[in-house]
């Protein structure tokens, strides 16, 4: 086993590897800069080349564009609020919080310090596994998978500290438009409203895209201002790599949730780093500065969402099961070379397994490497008012969402989403359980069906794992409702009054939660049940299977949605709402997504070219005054960026009902 690790680590130090790494490891970067690409993308775009390679070459390749996606798509999360993934959206928790605080450049540098050992550790992890991956695997059954999500889920509601119902409601709407489209357990489609392009459910990227991405823009586009007003937003990169360093504990506790979430199918990146992120919640003493720029909250899914990926590796190389869509393409790059994974890819072929973990952990380091290099130039973009970045961030938000399934309804979705994620933005309820919600709708429900198939509920109950996982989930949640009702006695309030400088304290927007104490929080409520009652009404044309799981979200959310209705309308009674303020807070967000919902309309009928060459200078000189030589040289930079996508990365571009022909 030694000799075939050293023998690869020799292959990976000739200079044609080399090169071939260096060659993934940017194209991962640039792929994980733009929202929503991810590491598809970049394997995708390397891919035709693999067979111009040996395969070491290759491997080294695509390993180099896998390892480093996670490190990249944290630069939009944390100095604009705009996330690079789903996975990157736990940034804005501290990392975007940091960065309006003028830390901008202390957060990219814990990112990217903790990225490195993240990713060393899961390298770590993966080289391990070979011995011992088996058995591992085989102690989770589908109960403690069922458990395992579960548990994903109800952990948000510790991200939602202080305000537990809104972040449990938010957290069951994810779960319900998780459900839409074929049901994973019978024949049925649900809730599609007849609609084809809801068949195979909603779009990941658009979700993630329109809840964070489009509300943020709304927001930011509103204030007219930069993301950070303070002043010394280079500064702090030594400070941030010493926070790693001194909360080394979280890398170690982030990098195992990380791995174990990545050789779990249907866990996933996104529910890992969040995962990571509670874990690092539950187990830290002050609690209390989570949420408002601690490192804390960076370095667990930091070094999570790099572990994740050796972890996908796991499952994929020693059992030929992929952990994530990644992984499925480098098991079609080896195939390509007549190479199976499984047992035979570990006993013909070590050397080959141990090229792909030499690469992994040297492109870790080359890819962060790169970023915290650029982490000081980088956090000044935070001085630039958002306006300006904005215009083009519109545009690269509706293209990256247009990938998949390449519908214009996946835009009106991600659209519709981006008004919902300003309405949960604004009145203090957390968009993070909502997006949890809807990742693990359908691994929750397919393992259930499975559970609920194979075992007696008095048999999967008290399995070990079982037990341990329902202590994890309860415990919190008899501890929170004792210290509340503790709370509201000394205070001498009623229970049911919320404390809501607690519930904006919790969330990433903070002192931006306006409208949590005015007439709109009760129609929110009532909307909610509203939703969750319709849809209720809704499974009784679906089959028993079907229907199970979208019954009892629904029943758990009408409950939920009738305590906030009633907690909301009791402390109206008693204190009166605040005042919404229409002119200078509603208005200007109105105009704000009425700019969206035009360049939304110029591509459905002319596509995207024309669109920005209509949108942007109209836009430009509206609302930041630029004169026209300024504007021209913005548009061309945009254009030429876009065809260069469109020409080099073969990434679509939305082409309209009326586009010229020349430009389809």
């Amino acid at each position: 086993m030694l000799d075939a690790a050293f023998s690869a680590l020799g292959q990976v130090l000739d200079p044609a590897t080399l090169l071939m790494l260096l060659v993934g490891v940017l194209a991962g970067l640039v792929m994980g800069i733009i929202p929503g690409i991810g590491g598809t993308g970049a394997v995708a775009v390397l891919l035709p080349f693999v067979l111009l390679l040996e395969p070491p070459q290759a491997m080294a390749m695509i390993i180099g564009a896998v390892a480093v996606v996670h490190t990249s798509d944290t630069i939009s999360s944390v100095l604009l609020g705009i996330p690079g993934s789903a996975a990157a959206t736990v940034m804005l928790q501290d990392g975007h919080t940091m960065a309006k605080q003028g830390q901008a450049a202390r957060a990219l540098s814990i990112a990217f310090t903790a990225s490195i050992f993240g990713g060393l550790l899961g390298a770590l992890g993966l080289t391990l596994s070979i011995p011992l991956a088996r058995p591992l695997v085989l102690l989770f059954a589908s109960p403690e998978l069922f458990m395992l999500t579960v548990l994903g889920v109800a952990l948000t509601a510790l991200l939602s500290k202080g305000n537990m119902l809104k972040g449990v409601i938010a957290g069951l709407l994810g779960i319900l438009l998780g459900q839409v489209g074929a049901a994973p357990t019978a024949a049925d489609y649900r809730f599609t409203f007849g609609q084809l392009e809801l068949n195979e459910g909603l779009n990941l990227v658009a979700v993630a895209l329109g809840v964070f991405g489009i509300a943020e823009i709304v927001h930011l586009i509103t204030k007219r201002g930069a993301v950070s007003s303070v002043e010394g937003l280079g500064g702090g990169w030594r400070i941030g790599a010493r926070d790693v360093l001194r909360h080394f504990p979280h890398v170690l506790r982030g990098s195992l949730v990380g791995i174990w979430a990545g050789v779990l199918p249907g866990v996933g990146a996104t529910a890992g780093s969040w995962m990571a992120y509670g874990q690092a919640v539950s187990t830290a003493k002050n609690k209390k500065k989570f949420g408002k720029g601690d490192p804390r909250g960076i370095i667990a899914p930091e070094s999570a969402a790099h572990s994740i990926e050796a972890g996908d590796l796991i499952p994929t190389l020693l059992f030929g099961i992929p952990g994530a869509a990644p992984a499925a393409l480098l098991m079609g790059a080896l195939l390509t070379f007549g190479i199976e994974t499984g047992p035979s890819l570990i006993n013909d072929h070590l050397d080959l397994v141990y090229t792909i973990i030499w690469a992994f952990a040297i492109a870790t380091v080359v890819g962060a490497g790169l970023c915290l290099i650029g982490s000081v130039p980088l956090a000044k973009l935070c001085r630039v008012p958002f306006p300006i970045l904005g215009a083009g961030l519109i545009v690269l938000l509706f293209v990256s969402a247009y990938q998949e399934p390449q519908q214009f309804g996946v835009l009106q979705v991600m659209l519709l989403l981006g008004v919902v994620g300003w309405l949960m933005k604004v009145t203090g309820m957390p968009r993070a359980p909502f997006l949890i919600g809807f990742v693990l709708s359908i691994p929750m429900e397919r393992y259930y069906f499975l559970t609920d198939s194979l075992f007696a509920p008095q048999d999967w109950l008290i399995r070990p794992a079982v037990l341990v996982m329902l202590a994890i989930l309860i415990l919190p949640f008899v501890f929170a409702v004792r210290r509340f009702v503790l709370r509201r006695r000394a205070a001498g309030r009623p229970t049911g009054q919320a404390d809501e400088t607690n519930v904006v304290a919790a969330t990433p927007d903070a002192g931006e939660a306006t409208l949590a104490r005015t007439a709109v929080m009760p129609v929110i409520a009532g909307i909610s049940l509203v939703v969750f009652g319709g849809a209720l009404a809704m499974t009784a044309g679906l089959s028993a299977q079907a229907a199970l799981m979208p019954r009892i979200t629904c029943v758990a959310g009408v409950v939920a949605a009738v305590v906030l209705l009633a907690r909301e309308l009791l402390v109206a009674r008693r204190d009166g709402y605040e005042r919404i303020d229409w002119k200078d807070g509603i208005r200007p967000t109105v105009v704000s997504l009425l700019w969206i919902v035009g360049f939304l309309a110029l591509v459905v009928l002319f596509g995207t070219i024309i669109a920005v060459v209509v949108f942007i200078p109209t836009f430009l000189r509206a609302i930041v005054r630029w004169s026209w030589w300024k504007i021209a040289i913005y548009l061309v930079v945009v254009l030429t960026f876009l065809l260069a996508l469109r020409g080099f990365a073969d990434i679509a571009l939305p082409v309209g009902y009326l586009t010229p022909p020349p430009l389809r």
